[in-house]
């Protein structure tokens, strides 16, 4: 009953944080106005400001924000014990990361839609500005390198999962073209392309759709790199409407009804045990991972366990995408607190529910996996464990659960022995939840080609002249971008969405065909820069608040609320990026020691320019020529 209890306490919890905190920082924080003009509607492309209805931007940023940070992220950190990681997710998610996305939301809606990286520039300083977006740019760089690799890996770890993420591609092409010519109710298009995802997934090993299967997951990894990578350009240069959004949007539904399957197990779980093992007895469920834990081979608790949980609790990622997509499609400012807080919440519990798969769950039943010592793989014995022996089978030590596959498969098993309880078999549980880990990187890796796109064409118009800068305009605005412009000049080309979609594609591509060492596969060196991402994502958190910090500021409004998590979110990534450089060094890895470094450097140059800038910002608005707010009414 004890894992029960920590699912419905966490689901009430939640909905009480949003009826409540969030309900406040709407109304009296940020002053929601249903009649303001939203950018959506004031820049009205066709293409990225398009107003958009609730449910389906709930959809896009739910899914685009969640990737497998909540999975793989708490499924390691579980490592420490089950208590220090649900206390950060819990409070992490509800007092700084929804904050920190529905801040993030807010203000961008409030400027044209523009990033935070962009918005930095009039709050705190030009020089901000390009130090801001310069990081968003190493940041997205290094998640659609990695992204790519990582959804290779998860295909072929879970090849039934191939087709049924594919064939969302045609379906949310067709919803659409469909939605957006004749703006029907989404209950039918709802229900029938859930049920075309689920009959894929069951008949995903039958048949000529398992022989297909078989064939996609043997292709080599970059040449999944590349086909996710032509998408990924394909994704962010169509209009939203088209492709990202019912994709987000059916992906959505997939997803939610699999977090609904997976509650569904863990009650009948609870309160009548597991699936019985063989003509076993039905095994009772039980937190069979100890509260509090040490682990020798293991980096410190503190400040690791806030940099290993970072999507679940807070994320930096989800600035870009609060300030980069869906801020361009926000019909209506009531609509944030909805989109912003309450999807971070959602992921909140997504990433509940995966330390309790990965505690309690796999303690239902797993295969055993040992460590080979000829090859130092971990490999399967093809018996079961149960209770705390598989717990400790899978957490024995960092190095045996750092793996990717290890870290999504005890997410997996343990989900999927939730689910054998509702009497689905194991094969088409596990398949559920592998489709269910591959659609959330997918999401996560066009949403990031887009944002990777807008962050590309703001630095560069930042080094163009006025005269050749784009002017952001609706449809209809004689001032279009459209205008001709010099295409030959580098920058004007990086300004188009086109070019600038490219040079994001190439770049990655590059970073992910780089082989780690003389000899290694082509795809190794892609990862070599992934050891900086958790610190620089959470870094990145913390600069985020800075600026909603500052926005908040300038117009005399509250900030007591802002200045912990800022605080919190700029020093202990600080410390952990700082440890891992000297950790470098020690390990001969200076590219990733000097990148470290200037990571830093740049942090600490962003924080002496908010510190200077502080003291006189109070009650001085910036310029807003560059926004859609209407001040006297909100003031």
């Amino acid at each position: 009953m004890q894992t029960l209890a920590i699912a419905l306490g966490a689901l009430v919890l939640y909905l009480v944080a949003y009826h409540t905190y969030g309900k406040f920082l709407a109304r009296r924080i940020f002053k929601l106005d249903p009649e303001a003009r939203v950018p959506s509607v004031a820049m009205a492309d066709g293409n990225d400001y398009v107003p958009t209805r609730k449910g389906v931007i709930f959809g896009h940023h739910f899914t685009s924000i969640a990737g497998t940070g909540p999975i793989v992220g708490p499924a390691l950190a579980v490592i420490w014990g089950w208590v220090p990681a649900l206390l950060w997710v819990l409070f992490g998610s509800i007092l700084i990361g929804a904050v920190h996305d529905f801040g993030s939301l807010v203000v961008s809606i409030r400027n044209r839609g523009q990033t935070v990286g962009d918005i930095a520039g009039r709050v705190l300083s030009t020089r901000t500005r390009i130090l801001f977006l310069s990081i968003l740019a190493l940041a997205l760089t290094i998640v659609l390198a990695i992204f790519g690799l990582v959804i290779a890996a998860v295909f072929k770890l879970f090849p039934a999962a191939i087709i049924p993420c594919l064939i969302q591609i045609p379906i949310a092409l067709l919803i659409g073209l469909y939605l957006h010519r004749r703006g029907v109710n989404l209950v039918l298009p709802s229900i029938i392309s859930l049920g075309l995802m689920y009959l894929t997934v069951f008949f995903g090993n039958i048949g000529i759709l398992g022989e297909a299967n078989t064939w996609l997951a043997s292709q080599s990894i970059m040449w999944w790199v590349v086909a996710l990578l032509v998408y990924s350009y394909l994704a962010s240069v169509l209009p939203v409407w088209t492709l990202l959004q019912p994709r987000d949007f059916i992906n959505s539904l997939q997803l939610i009804s699999s977090l609904g399957l997976i509650v569904l197990g863990l009650l009948i779980a609870g309160l009548a045990g597991g699936a019985p093992i063989g003509d076993g007895p039905r095994q009772s469920l039980e937190v069979v991972a100890p509260a509090f834990r040490s682990v020798p081979d293991a980096p410190w608790l503190f400040p690791f366990l806030f940099i290993t949980i970072a999507c679940g609790a807070v994320s930096g990622f989800h600035c870009l995408v609060s300030s980069g997509t869906s801020s361009k499609q926000i019909r209506s400012e009531s609509d944030a607190q909805f989109v912003g807080y309450g999807s971070m919440l959602t992921e909140g519990f997504l990433a509940t529910l995966v330390i309790l798969a990965c505690v309690a769950g796999i303690g239902l039943g797993v295969s055993e996996v040992m460590v080979e010592p000829a090859t130092n793989k971990v490999v399967k014995t093809g018996n079961v464990v149960v209770g705390s022996e598989a717990y400790l089978n899978r957490y024995g030590s960092w190095s045996m659960a750092g793996g990717l596959p290890e870290k999504i498969g005890a997410f997996v098993e343990g989900a999927a022995n939730f689910l054998t309880t509702l009497g689905l078999a194991s094969s088409f549980a596990v398949a559920i939840m592998g489709v269910f880990v591959a659609s959330f990187a997918a999401t996560t890796l066009d949403t990031a080609c887009r944002l990777q796109r807008y962050v590309i064409q703001e630095l560069a118009s930042t080094f163009l002249p006025h005269s050749l800068r784009p002017v952001p305009s609706g449809k209809n605005d004689e001032r279009s971008s459209n205008a001709r412009k010099p295409l030959w000049k580098p920058l004007v080309w990086l300004t188009n969405k086109h070019g600038a979609t490219l040079f994001a594609i190439v770049i990655a591509g590059w970073l992910a065909s780089m082989p780690g060492a003389p000899g290694k596969p082509a795809g190794t060196g892609g990862l070599i820069l992934w050891p900086l991402f958790g610190a620089t994502n959470q870094l990145l958190a913390g600069l985020a608040f800075l600026v909603i910090a500052f926005w908040l500021w300038r117009r005399s409004l509250p900030v007591w609320f802002i200045i912990p998590p800022t605080v919190v979110m700029l020093i202990l990534p600080g410390i952990a990026m700082a440890i891992k450089v000297y950790e470098f060094f020690q390990n001969s890895q200076f590219l990733l020691a000097v990148l470290g470094m200037a990571t830093i450097a740049l942090q600490l140059w962003i924080i002496l320019e908010a510190r200077a800038a502080w003291p006189r910002a109070k009650g001085l608005v910036e310029d807003l020529s560059g926004s859609t707010e209407t001040l006297p009414a909100r003031e």
